[in-house]
C-alpha cells in the first residue's frame, strides 16, 4: 500500500514574506581561483575579534550538480563543522554564521521543514563536539516564533555548551536585522525609557546582541556583495570580504585568505 505523502506544512508568523518564485532557469557556480596554501598563521592582535558570515550558495552548489536542494543544505551544514574547528585552531575568539533569514520564510514548505529538520539534527550530533572543542553556543532572532521541538533542541545545546570559552558560536536562526532593532526599539518602549534618554548605547543594549564585540570581518559567499539584512546595526565599521566560493566549497584555506585580506586593511573609524 502507497505511503500518505509527509505533510511538511510549515506556521509562518504573520508577518513573514509571501512564498518566494522559484528561480529561473539553470544556476551555476562561479569559477573559483586556485587557493592560497599553506597560509600563514596571525598573530593574535592581527585576528578579528568576531567575525560573521553569511553563508550564501547552498542551492547553487546542488543544483550545479543535479541534486535536490536539500543536499546542498546538508552540504553547508558539513562545511560548518571543518570551518568552525578551523576557527578554534587559528583562535578566533567569536564567530556567527548566518543560517536562517526571517526572509527564509518564503521559501516553500519542503525546503523550509528540511532547513529545521538539519538544525535539529545539527544540534542532537554536534552538541557534544562543540562542548569538548570548548564552543560556547547562543542563538539570535525570534525564537519564540519557532515550532516548540526546535526550541527545546537549542536550550539543551545552549545549556550544555555554557561553559565554553575558546570560541562563541553565534547561530542566527530566524533572524533579521531591520526585526532586530523594532524588538529592540519595543523592549526601549517597554522599559519605560525616555526618547531623550535613548542614544547609541542604549539601542546595542536591547539587541539580541548585547553583551557581545560588534563584528571586525563580515565574509559573504556565493559571489553576491551585499549584507542581506545580516547584522546591519553592529556591522556599521566591519570590514566586508566577499568570496566567490559556494558555501559547502567555503573551506579553512578560503577562511584563511579572509583573515589574511582583513589584516592587511587599516581600520580608521572615521578617523
Amino acid at each position: 500500500m502507497a505511503q500518505a505523502p509527509l505533510d511538511r506544512s510549515v506556521a509562518r508568523p504573520t508577518d513573514a514574506p509571501p512564498l518566494a518564485h522559484e528561480p529561473a532557469g539553470d544556476e551555476h557556480p562561479p569559477v573559483v581561483a586556485a587557493p592560497v596554501a599553506d597560509a600563514p598563521l596571525l598573530a593574535p592582535e592581527d585576528l578579528p575579534r568576531h567575525v560573521a558570515i553569511i553563508m550564501d550558495g547552498n542551492r547553487r552548489w546542488a543544483r550545479a550538480r543535479g541534486k535536490p536542494d536539500y543536499e546542498g543544505h546538508a552540504a553547508g551544514v558539513e562545511a560548518i563543522r571543518a570551518l568552525l574547528q578551523h576557527a578554534v585552531r587559528r583562535g578566533v575568539p567569536m564567530l556567527t554564521l548566518y543560517a536562517f533569514s526571517r526572509e527564509n520564510w518564503a521559501r516553500s514548505d519542503d525546503e523550509v521543514a528540511g532547513l529545521f529538520e538539519l538544525l535539529g539534527m545539527a544540534i542532537r550530533n554536534e552538541t557534544d563536539e562543540l562542548r569538548a572543542q570548548g564552543v560556547r553556543v547562543k542563538v539570535l532572532g525570534r525564537l519564540e516564533e519557532l515550532p516548540e521541538d526546535t526550541r527545546a533542541s537549542i536550550a539543551d545545546a545552549l545549556g550544555r555548551t555554557a561553559d565554553g570559552t575558546r570560541l562563541i558560536l553565534n547561530i542566527a536562526w530566524n533572524y533579521a536585522g531591520r526585526t532586530e532593532i523594532v524588538d529592540a526599539f519595543r523592549r526601549i518602549a517597554a522599559a519605560g525609557i525616555p526618547p531623550e534618554q535613548v542614544d547609541e548605547r542604549t539601542i546595542s543594549d536591547a539587541l539580541y546582541t548585547t553583551g557581545l564585540p560588534d563584528p571586525d570581518l563580515v565574509i559573504r559567499t556565493g559571489g553576491e556583495q551585499r549584507i542581506s539584512n545580516f547584522l546591519i546595526w553592529q556591522s556599521a565599521y566591519a570590514e566586508l570580504v566577499f568570496s566567490d566560493r559556494l558555501w559547502p566549497d567555503f573551506g579553512p584555506d578560503a577562511f584563511d585568505e579572509a583573515l589574511l585580506e582583513f589584516a592587511r586593511r587599516t581600520r580608521r573609524f572615521g578617523r
